[in-house]
């Protein structure tokens, strides 16, 4: 999600290309083509209109993000409600790209981010939006200066291939995931770079994401969600334990509303404190027909607020109301 004020949604896919999608309209804004291979992720600048994305061809781009979004306009919702139910319809808003009207396209970065031997997994903004992070399967983090492309830091020591890198909204502190059943937070606000590991899982951290200004929640192979306190992360405050593996995982910036995406096409949704709100629907009408690879939040948007993505090529828009539970929701 854009983070500079615009309502703009920003996927990465495989076959090689990154797109910026109206929120309100569905429409595509901008297709990136500049990588040469597939596009695993994308985060927007804190502030300025740039995207860094991470790609299997080794590297990762910085590119401009100049669009205009269209007016606002009324769009028709697919139910009244907005609690989550088995019975409720999802906002698809981001399925069909064959409908969109000639978006612009870019196909120069301003800035390639080389130093991987291998393919770079995710890349994140450091908070003041100075420096970029990424992660990949050559088992290495690198810091870069995003003003000169060249590297800070090479972080070493995960035994595997990392599969996500988040950064903290306001402070310099970095978490790494890896395959190797850990995740390390790494801490940049001192000279010396403290490091912490944590290994509260028995298989691969497929994702760890700061929650707020405190908390770290991680995903598992495993079938777990853990919730942590940066002030001391000897055990999680909170585990939830499901029935599927665990993908990029995402928390509601504002409610902290855990949004888990599963290999088993399920989407599950739980508060920090690990209380079970309930379960997107996954039904011939709605949903998702394959496993739910990532999913975003964005608390301001009146459309949709949720947006999750998968293997059947679709993006699709959620309006959650997290006071409205669904009590029948089947585990």
């Amino acid at each position: 999600m854009s983070r500079s004020g615009q309502k703009v949604l920003g996927t990465a896919s495989a076959d090689g290309s990154s797109r910026l999608w109206c929120i309100e309209t569905a429409g595509c804004l901008l297709q990136y083509l500049g990588h040469k291979g597939s596009v695993n992720s994308i985060r927007f600048h804190p502030v300025q209109d740039l995207v860094v994305t991470g790609s299997g061809d080794q590297t990762a781009h910085v590119w401009k993000a100049q669009i205009t979004v269209p007016p606002h306009q009324e769009k028709h919702q697919s139910s009244g409600e907005d609690e989550v139910s088995e019975k409720e319809d999802a906002d698809t808003i981001f399925e069909q790209a064959d409908t969109v009207q000639d978006p612009l396209v870019v196909r120069t970065p301003v800035l390639e981010l080389h130093g991987h031997t291998g393919a770079v997994v995710a890349a994140d903004w450091l908070a003041g939006g100075s420096q970029v992070i990424t992660a990949s399967w050559d088992r290495t983090a690198v810091l870069y200066d995003t003003e000169t492309g060249d590297v800070i830091n090479s972080l070493t020591g995960h035994d595997q291939e990392l599969t996500n890198v988040c950064t903290h909204p306001t402070q310099k502190l970095v978490v790494t995931s890896s395959k190797d059943t850990t995740f390390r937070l790494w801490d940049f606000r001192d000279p010396s770079m403290q490091l912490n590991v944590f290994q509260g899982h028995n298989q691969p951290v497929t994702s760890a994401v700061f929650a707020g200004s405190d908390k770290v929640v991680s995903g598992s192979d495993d079938r777990s969600v853990k919730v942590w306190d940066l002030k001391n992360m000897r055990s999680p405050l909170a585990t939830m334990r499901t029935d599927s593996a665990v993908n990029r995982l995402s928390v509601s910036p504002n409610q902290l509303i855990i949004a888990i995406p599963h290999d088993n096409r399920h989407i599950r949704l739980y508060d920090i404190n690990g209380g079970r709100i309930g379960r997107l629907p996954r039904s011939s009408r709605s949903g998702h027909n394959r496993m739910v690879c990532s999913t975003t939040w964005d608390d301001e948007s009146a459309v949709c607020n949720l947006f999750t993505c998968g293997f059947d090529r679709q993006v699709i828009g959620w309006h959650i109301n997290p006071q409205k539970k669904d009590k029948d929701a089947k585990e």
